[in-house]
């Protein structure tokens, strides 16, 4: 479904990304796991377009997305679940999944998703009236996943969706990505959570100062010597 080749990200005169390579199937969830400062998230914003890519090649579902931008991606089926939420605070719960369909024009539809999005996160349609800025941590995370799922997208991509949770909280998260995943939808999941994220993804890579080091099944690099030790503290 996605397939990223030689892709390469400066800032400035910082070489951020250096040829970075890997691949996401269709029905996959894919990890991409590393230290903070590894370039997790600069390469899920490189995929949306939101950082200029200087070289290299982004493949989705066979065509070229490179150079289109991302308001174009997301009608192509690529939505991004941003680190830090990035909730329209202002808004309610109900209008900040409503931004999330602002794409699609069937309003019968929409209702539709608004219920299945309601039925992951229940929570939310007990405060489809409050004001999204009120809510806690975990309810803005579980927002800003709702309101991605409203876009009916092919690949979501969630960046550190665990971060800054309790681990009752973490574990919900998680178990809502598989739920997800078991619909159909394709997952790309950039987490510093190395242990939470290999335990649910199929395969990940392993980044390092803007490189691919390792790659893999998941349930081997849960067991793999060098993950263990600089990830998973065993």
């Amino acid at each position: 479904m996605l397939k990223v080749h030689d892709i390469n990200v400066f800032y400035g005169a910082i070489h951020a990304l250096h040829d970075i390579s890997f691949e996401v199937r269709q029905g996959e969830i894919v990890s991409l796991i590393g230290a903070n400062g590894a370039g997790k998230s600069t390469t899920l914003n490189a995929i949306s377009n939101l950082l200029p890519v200087s070289s290299g090649e982004i493949m989705f579902i066979g065509q070229a997305i490179r150079k289109l931008p991302a308001c174009k991606l997301v009608e192509r089926g690529i939505a991004q679940v941003p680190e830090g939420r990035r909730v329209f605070s202002r808004m309610t719960v109900l209008e900040n999944l409503e931004m999330g369909a602002y794409i699609r024009k069937e309003t019968g539809d929409i209702n539709r998703d608004l219920d299945l999005v309601y039925g992951h996160f229940p929570i939310l349609k007990e405060r489809r009236k409050q004001i999204a800025g009120t809510l806690s941590g975990g309810e803005q995370q579980m927002l800003a996943m709702g309101r991605a799922l409203m876009s009916r997208p092919k690949l979501l991509m969630m960046d550190e969706p665990s971060m800054g949770l309790a681990p009752i909280l973490v574990q919900e998260i998680f178990d809502i990505i598989q739920q997800i995943s078991q619909e159909g939808i394709t997952i790309l999941l950039v987490e510093q959570n190395a242990h939470m994220a290999l335990t649910i993804s199929h395969r990940a890579y392993v980044l390092e100062t803007g490189h691919v080091v390792k790659s893999g099944l998941s349930r081997e690099l849960l067991v793999d010597p060098d993950v263990q030790k600089a990830y998973l503290g065993t």
